[in-house]
């Protein structure tokens, strides 16, 4: 492979990890923001309307069940099937799955079935969305040039932001400015129904990148496994555990954005911060993020992986108790400017690194595997905590901010204790990584191969 090539390669399929996960957490981001605005209305029956949004709700958590499902089916398909292969699997479940939520019809026109298929569409969205961040990140991060892994596979995350930027600048100008009976008759179909663009766009850019250099050394000495899920759990399983902790931070977004906005809207807790502020906060945070994110996976390739997302889990930890302080005293713009500080910025020294860090901790025979199951548990145990803080920090309740900061404090240290008893990553080949007893290059050497794959005048393998 020339260096020419390689390059090019590296880039395409960084741009199809970015374009890939953007289109896709946009179907699943569009998703969300119907459960809460429209579907109460036009799928449950609207007789008792508090029946009917906790139902519309837990449709929307229902896609966090199927993730560990998903992981295990398409982390399988991607160790035997390639990393290619598995993305345009992902993105053809998410994107005709999402479509067809645009055409269904509504609880009026044919009772109970419509629920029933809404069920069961969210069910292939969150099957589909639990194998694209770790087949995008393996895809990209064995592309890359030398040096440059926590650099190109951030884009993976990058994409991830974008895609509810997208969601968001789609949906709500919709919600905010047609009139009432349009959208909820046709106009809330419209997000959904783009995403036929999701089809196409993504098949066109991830047909463009060739299989992976290592996945197809692989094949070439007859190493691909047959049963990835079992070596992986047999021979990777206490680096799996560290990838459940460290995927725990997801109580990050889940206090700035969940919990702290019915905290701070919610009449019952008698804050009273305006909806339509805290519908920014998502927004602002994920714009914030997307110039955040390179500029940290270009650091950990200088200082490492593991500095950032320690500093980073500790950080937003103690940031979180700010945060619902500053709610608590009704200063409505501190808490926006801490919910930003803590999830926009300090949370992206974990957010922005984990696309390289974990599949780095994994060897290449069952890489997308062994991340898919560890990080898509970790990601739906999160899932629970909102009703965890709910229950132990009700309306009425004291020290409302201290005991939810503590929680998130006290996961946050679980997961920075996770990273620091992995090995570090960085300076290791490609081919020894998954390897405990691999030797890091000498950081001279390291530097001095790094500066010629970025100028590329070495096509030198990851």
């Amino acid at each position: 492979m020339t260096a020419i090539h390689q390059m090019s390669q590296s880039r395409k399929a960084a741009a199809s990890g970015w374009i890939g996960s953007a289109l896709e957490y946009y179907d699943f981001f569009i998703y969300a923001t119907a459960a809460s605005l429209i579907f109460p209305q036009i799928f449950f029956p609207s007789e008792n309307p508090t029946v009917a949004i906790v139902a519309s709700l837990a449709t929307y958590g229902v896609g966090y069940v199927a993730r560990p499902i998903g992981a295990f089916v398409l982390g399988h398909w991607g160790d035997t099937h390639g990393r290619k292969t598995v993305l345009i699997v992902c993105m053809f479940l998410m994107g005709i799955s999402t479509m067809a939520v645009g055409i269904l019809p509504t609880y009026q026109q044919v009772g109970i079935l419509a629920p029933v298929l809404l069920v069961i569409l969210r069910l292939i969205q969150g099957f589909a969305v639990a194998g694209e961040i770790s087949g995008a990140s393996s895809m990209i991060l064995e592309h890359a040039p030398f040096g440059r892994r926590g650099f190109y596979a951030s884009f993976a995350l990058q994409g991830v932001q974008a895609g509810q930027i997208l969601a968001a600048a789609v949906f709500l100008p919709l919600a905010a400015y047609m009139p009432n009976e349009a959208f909820n008759s046709w106009g809330w179909r419209i997000p959904f129904l783009l995403s036929f663009f999701v089809i196409v766009a993504g098949y066109i850019i991830r047909r463009e990148v060739d299989e992976t250099p290592a996945f197809a050394r692989e094949g070439e000495r007859g190493e691909t496994p047959r049963a990835p899920i079992v070596q992986a759990i047999k021979l990777s399983w206490r680096d799996m555990l560290r990838v459940i902790c460290m995927a725990l931070m997801n109580v990050i977004p889940v206090v700035a954005t969940i919990f702290g906005a019915a905290y701070a809207v919610q009449p019952a807790y008698g804050i009273g911060f305006a909806k339509d502020v805290y519908l920014w906060i998502p927004v602002l945070g994920n714009m914030l993020a997307v110039f955040v994110i390179p500029f940290v996976g270009n650091l950990s390739d200088k200082v490492g992986r593991k500095p950032p997302i320690v500093l980073g889990a500790l950080l937003s930890g103690l940031l979180a108790f700010g945060y619902l302080y500053a709610i608590s005293i009704k200063n409505v713009p501190l808490a926006i400017l801490l919910s930003l500080l803590m999830w926009g910025v300090v949370y992206q020294g974990y957010n922005a690194i984990f696309p390289s860090f974990y599949p780095e901790l994994f060897p290449t025979r069952t890489r997308v595997s062994a991340m898919a199951i560890s990080q898509n548990i970790g990601t739906t145990i999160t899932a629970l905590l909102p009703a965890l803080f709910a229950t132990v920090a009700p309306p009425g309740s004291a020290n409302i901010p201290l005991t939810v900061g503590a929680i998130a404090f006290g996961i946050t240290v679980i997961a920075a204790l996770a990273a620091i008893t992995a090995r570090e990553t960085y300076r290791v080949s490609i081919d020894d990584l998954g390897n405990p007893e691999a030797v890091p290059m000498a950081r001279a050497d390291y530097e001095r191969q790094r500066a010629e794959a970025a100028s590329g005048a070495a096509a030198i393998p990851t």
